[in-house]
């Protein structure tokens, strides 16, 4: 199998984490939100398979190119 590393696109807050380790996603599905400037950005899931890591919490800060999660496709 392989990882798909989804990186912070954005500098921000993490706001919201909807998923956890074991969750089945598809491609689209919002991963977590990320606050910044004033506004929400989903982040979503680039590929459809299992949820292995979160590497963030919510009302962490986050800086482009920070990892928030793995999945394994």
């Amino acid at each position: 199998m392989a990882e798909e590393i989804i990186e912070v696109p954005i500098t921000g807050t993490v706001i919201s984490v909807e998923v956890k380790v074991g969750d089945k996603v598809e491609e689209g599905d919002v991963l977590l939100y990320i606050e910044s400037m004033k506004m929400e950005n989903p982040v979503m899931a680039p590929v459809a398979g299992t949820v292995t890591e979160i590497r963030v919490s919510e009302q962490q800060v986050v800086e482009t190119g920070g990892i928030l999660a793995v999945i394994e496709y």
